[in-house]
């Protein structure tokens, strides 16, 4: 099926807003791992997982309307060097991710494509509510409780 070049382009554009926090969460998951924060791995681990899975989503939308994913490009990349720098630039990512699926949202709309825009709500619903609403929260706690004691409850 033949869709906007428009809408192609943007999918282009979050497939690489996604392959660069799949690349993103991969470091910061094997820091966390190599500190001993295994419970901080085990959560951006998965984040990594299901940020892959919305790679996959757009790669097989962009292919159904005859596009040609580029798994080439990527956007700014923040790997941290402490817990809480590399909570905050994830999250920094995710809100980036987010303006940029609501912004896609909305051309969906103006070019009809009620399909794509239905797949991007979804994923924007996962990046708000699930992965920026968690880091939230720990930057909240760290806040609350102080960063040792925080950085002593993610130890396994």
């Amino acid at each position: 099926m033949q869709g906007s070049s428009k809408v192609i382009e943007a999918l282009n554009g979050l497939l690489a807003a996604e392959l660069t926090s799949v690349d993103q969460y991969f470091v910061h998951s094997e820091m966390y791992r190599n500190w001993g924060f295994e419970k901080l791995y085990e959560r951006i681990h998965h984040e990594r997982d299901d940020e892959l899975g919305h790679a996959t989503r757009l790669i097989e939308r962009i292919l159904f309307l005859d596009g040609t994913p580029n798994v080439a490009a990527r956007t700014a990349l923040r790997i941290g060097g402490d817990v809480e720098t590399m909570l905050k630039n994830d999250l920094q990512t995710e809100y980036d991710v987010a303006a940029a699926l609501k912004a896609a949202i909305a051309l969906c709309e103006t070019e009809r494509d009620y399909v794509t825009r239905e797949m991007l709500t979804t994923l924007l619903d996962d990046t708000e509510v699930d992965h920026a609403h968690w880091l939230e929260q720990q930057l909240t706690l760290i806040k609350h409780v102080g960063l040792p004691n925080y950085l002593q409850s993610q130890m396994s």
